[in-house]
Formats: C-alpha cells, sequence, structure tokens
C-alpha cells in the first residue's frame, strides 16, 4: 500500500508562507530572467493562467486581476521542500521523495482503518508544521495512489484525501480519467492508445497485457497491472547515483565581450562543484557550452560545446575552474552576443573509485592535492553554508555591478525568509 503526498501549487505556497496577505489572491511565479510564467495559483488557473505562458502575453491578465507576481526563488523553495519531506519521515518509516514537492510513503504495514486517518494525519501535520497544503492518495500500486491523489485535488468533496482500497470506487474513478492522466502516459503513448480505443484509464486497466507488450513495450504492460492493483514498482528510497551535475543559466542581456562569459562560467562551475561535493563526488570529466542570444546574428556557433578529461578525478573547484577556463577560451569567437553558458561535470565517481594517475605531469596544474585540497574545500564549503560569511574566487567578479552584466533578471525575487539571516521575517 502506497500513499502519495502532493504539494498544492508549491511554489506560489510557498509565496505564500510569509505573505497571509496573499491569501486568496491569485500569484504566479516566474521562470528564470521572468521570461515565462513556470507555476501559478489555483486563483491564477481559473482565470485563465497556463504554464509556460509567456510574461509579455500574460501582462493584461496580470494587471487586470491584480495577480502577485514572483521571481523564481529555488533557494526558499528548496527549503521548504525539504521541511516537507522531515515532517512525513515523522509519521511512517519509509519516505521516497520522488520531486521537489512530491512523495510516496510505505503504507504496507497499516491496517485498512488506519488508512484514511493516517492520510488525514498528513494533511494536517503538514500544514501545521510547515504551512503548506497538500493532497494524499492512497492506494495498493505507485500508479493508482497518482491517480488517487489527482482526484483528492480536483474533487473537493474529498478533503484532499482519497484511499483507493474498493475495487468499486477503483473503477469509477479510472471510467472518469482519462488515459492522459495516467502516470507514464505521454502525447505520442497517447494518440497511439486512442487509435486502438483505449480513451480511459478504465480502457487501459482492461486491455490485454500481453497485446499492450507487444504493440508496445514491458514499461506499458506495467502499467496495465498496475491499474489492476498489482504492484510492479516498488518503493524508491536509495536514490541512483548521480550521471552528471549541470549548472546553466540564460544572460540577464546578450553578452557580447568576453570577461562577463568568463566571470559567469567561473560562477557556474563554483556552484557545480558545490553540488558535486555535498554528494562526496569526485567529477572525471568537464564540459563547457556557449549558446548564442535568440535575436544574435548568425543564431548559432557550430561547435559550441567543449569537453575535457580531469585526471586524476577531482572535487576542487579551482581545477574545474582553471580547465573550464580553458575551454572557453578555444569556444569563444568576437562579434556574436551570447545568451547563455554552462559547466557540465561527469564521469562521476567516489572518493574510493578515483585513481591517481601514472604519470604525475599529465595532471592539471593545481595549487594543492589530495587531502590539502580536499580539506581547503571543506573549509569552504563550512563557511559559505553556516551564514558566517562569504567565500568565492576572484574570477566570479569583486563587485556586484560586474556581475550584473550577466546576473539573470529577478526583479519580483521574494525574501529567502527560511535560508538568510537578513531575510528571517519580523513580527510587529
Amino acid at each position: 500500500m502506497f500513499a502519495l503526498v502532493d504539494c498544492n501549487s508549491f511554489y506560489a505556497a510557498c509565496e505564500r508562507l510569509f505573505r497571509p496577505d496573499l491569501q486568496g489572491r491569485p500569484v504566479v511565479v516566474l521562470s528564470n530572467n521572468d521570461g515565462c510564467i513556470v507555476a501559478g495559483s489555483e486563483e491564477a488557473k481559473a482565470l485563465g493562467v497556463k504554464t509556460g505562458m509567456p510574461v509579455h502575453l500574460a501582462r493584461d491578465l496580470i494587471a487586470r486581476h491584480k495577480i502577485a507576481v514572483f521571481s523564481s526563488n529555488y533557494a526558499l523553495y528548496g527549503d521548504i521542500s525539504q521541511r516537507v519531506m522531515a515532517t512525513l519521515e515523522t509519521l511512517v518509516p519509509q519516505v521516497e521523495v520522488y520531486s521537489i514537492d512530491e512523495a510516496f510513503l510505505d503504507l504496507s504495514l497499516m491496517g485498512e482503518a488506519e488508512l484514511l486517518p493516517l492520510a488525514q494525519q498528513v494533511r494536517a501535520r503538514v500544514a501545521r508544521w510547515v504551512g503548506v497544503p497538500v493532497c494524499v492518495g492512497v492506494a495498493p500500486t505507485k500508479v493508482l495512489a497518482k491517480l488517487a491523489n489527482h482526484a483528492a485535488k480536483r474533487y473537493p468533496a474529498t478533503g484532499g484525501t482519497v484511499v483507493l482500497t474498493d475495487p468499486a470506487r477503483r473503477e469509477k474513478l479510472l471510467a472518469l480519467t482519462p488515459v492522459s492522466r495516467v502516470w507514464g502516459v505521454g502525447r505520442r503513448l497517447m494518440g497511439r492508445l486512442e487509435a486502438l480505443g483505449i480513451e480511459t484509464a478504465l480502457d487501459l486497466a482492461r486491455a490485454d497485457s500481453c497485446m499492450i507488450r507487444r504493440r508496445f513495450s514491458v514499461v506499458q504492460e506495467r502499467l496495465v497491472r498496475e491499474l489492476n492493483g498489482e504492484p510492479c514498482l516498488s518503493l524508491d528510497t536509495q536514490p541512483s547515483p548521480r550521471q552528471q551535475v549541470i549548472h546553466s543559466r540564460s544572460f540577464g542581456e546578450p553578452v557580447t565581450t568576453l570577461p562577463p562569459v568568463r566571470q559567469a562560467l567561473s560562477d557556474f562551475a563554483f556552484r557545480a562543484m558545490e553540488s558535486l561535493r555535498k554528494e562526496s563526488l569526485y567529477a572525471g570529466r568537464v564540459t563547457v557550452y556557449l549558446r548564442t542570444a535568440p535575436m544574435g546574428k548568425p543564431q548559432q556557433l557550430f561547435p559550441n560545446t567543449l569537453s575535457a578529461a580531469l585526471s586524476p578525478a577531482t572535487a576542487d573547484t579551482r581545477v574545474v575552474v582553471h580547465q573550464a577556463q580553458a575551454l572557453l577560451t578555444r569556444l569563444w569567437k568576437q562579434g556574436y552576443r551570447y545568451g547563455k553558458a554552462g559547466v557540465i561535470l561527469t564521469d562521476l565517481r567516489g572518493r574510493g573509485q578515483v585513481q591517481s594517475g601514472l604519470f604525475t605531469s599529465e595532471q592539471p596544474a593545481e595549487p594543492d592535492s589530495g587531502a590539502r585540497a580536499d580539506a581547503l574545500m571543506a573549509v569552504l564549503d563550512t563557511i559559505n553554508q553556516s551564514g558566517a560569511g562569504k567565500v568565492w574566487l576572484a574570477g566570479q567578479g569583486m563587485q556586484a555591478d560586474q556581475r550584473s552584466v550577466w546576473a539573470m533578471r529577478r526583479a519580483h525575487l521574494s525574501p529567502a525568509y527560511t535560508c538568510r539571516w537578513s531575510d528571517l521575517p519580523v513580527a510587529r
């Protein structure tokens, strides 16, 4: 038995946490550089606001209905997400964090009479301890738990909780659900299923699983089995090791000179290496890419990506920044308007998997190596995470006005209420 806990309009809910004046008011959250709408409250959606809508097309709607607009505040959203997941872990023995606002819970040890009270307790505790509204769907498979959660959101009479243990209730919900709402059915697969006369989730559940496997794949066969209450997907509490770390951003405005791009790339490499060290990993390869701005002329450079091996694999930010700058020098061409850059770390491995080079002269030039470099990076991370100060590389830009050339546009950014001492809310 599984439960899927999904936060309602999560980004908008995070913005409302410390803004009680926004309760009941439509709220939207914008993408990087404030380009388009990536999330909205239920009130905003009811007014016709859609995910992915460019901001310039929604300006009249925003002004007419006084919609509150926010730039993406990922530091705040990530912290609130961790608080939600920590709260869930106080109620059940196993939690699979599926996304920033979703988690599967293991309810296999609970009796049927305990399921609904627990689902209601989950909603109440998250609302009380964190302040974010959630809906809970409970079912014997993950796919059915997803559908139960969708029903809990769609039908107010459910009170935000749906338990699908009754076969008759399950069949009724499947008949009301379009096949496109089934977890794992994308647009292309939906068209192929509808061509076979499979239009609802109930149609898919009644389809012959062998035929589905023959026409599609074993993945779609598992969907049919899951819809019939046969669990094929287990709880995954140990996420798979990361295969890559990517840090990239669109620039706030097109850049035509090399120094700002060097600063941006140094900053991206710095952030990527911070993420890498959080998981105690080392990078064996670094890739750098550049893209011209959409209105640039000509439109795009080819090749616009270069990579280099890091031998031995490293967790030292200075080594990666040095190599990324060398790659940028080879990529750079004068006369273009650049709109985006990024750093990708691959060939990731744990500390015990790092193999030293046979010939030390072939290793990248680095100020320190081995244990000294690891110790230095640990001190750097501690300082930057403790709130006691901020340390960065000179290549990232010494002054704010230097960084503003390539920094993202975030004109509607809210305070990081729970992540920065200076942004702590004050009660009067």
